[in-house]
């Protein structure tokens, strides 16, 4: 009987134990909760590099013919640039060439037809790529003038990029993290609360757009290169623990 009486008595002790330490982590605990506030960062910027292609094609019943008729409006081409635009030669690039054997229908009877040999098509693309961004502009626009001398070129809009993006980056997360930490304080004030500590910081998005346009902001992040004038935008989300 003695034996049982101690055992329900340790018992209840440590089931009082456990209710007064209980009661002290939630008293220890009570009030603190958890912050998320996001931070943004935006920057405007001019694109550093320019990019344009154009492509040109030959047409001739022999792959000989057709590959000399190209070559020669490749060596105009390189010429009007190098001397008329003032491009160095390093900075013109000639893709390798596309051969294509084209054919046609014809038909051989009222429910017949045939496929018919019409020519070896080739195709070859020269683009530029150059920090002198006006210059090569002007080239994409001058550069028509080549139809003149019997050249077929297909130009392409140039693309713009920025060399220094990383550099960029970096900045800008300094400064949305700075704005998230600005925006936790606001509101954990104005609830009569206070910072503790960081608990997680996490990178949204990083989306280069042109400025004031409707382009859609996606999940992957949006990198236009069809605009020289960029906006650059990121977002911060951090978490606080406040008390």
């Amino acid at each position: 009987m003695k034996n049982h009486i101690n055992t329900f008595l340790i018992a209840a002790a440590v089931v009082i134990s456990a209710c007064i330490f209980g009661g002290a982590w939630k008293k220890s605990h009570a009030g603190k909760s958890m912050l998320e506030v996001t931070g943004l960062a935006t920057r405007d910027f001019d694109s550093d590099l320019i990019v344009w292609e154009a492509s040109f094609s030959k047409k001739a019943m022999t792959l000989k013919d057709a590959y000399k008729n190209l070559k020669d409006d490749a060596e105009i081409i390189r010429r009007y640039l190098i001397d008329k635009e003032g491009l160095k030669e390093s900075e013109i690039i000639f893709s390798a060439v596309a051969i294509n054997k084209e054919f046609e229908n014809q038909r051989t009877g009222p429910e017949a037809s045939k496929q018919v040999f019409t020519g070896y098509n080739l195709t070859q693309t020269v683009s530029i790529e150059s920090k002198n961004v006006e210059k090569i502009e002007l080239v994409s626009r001058h550069i028509t003038d080549l139809i003149d001398a019997g050249v077929e070129l297909y130009s392409t809009p140039p693309r713009y990029y920025y060399t220094k993006l990383a550099d960029l980056k970096i900045e800008m997360l300094a400064s949305a993290a700075k704005d998230a930490r600005q925006r936790a304080d606001k509101i954990a004030e104005n609830a009569g609360g206070k910072i503790e500590h960081l608990k997680s910081a996490e990178m949204g998005v990083f989306q280069i757009t042109a400025p004031n346009s409707t382009e859609e902001y996606s999940w992957g992040g949006a990198f236009n290169t069809s605009s020289k004038k960029k906006t650059a935008c990121i977002t911060v989300k951090l978490e606080f623990m406040i008390d």
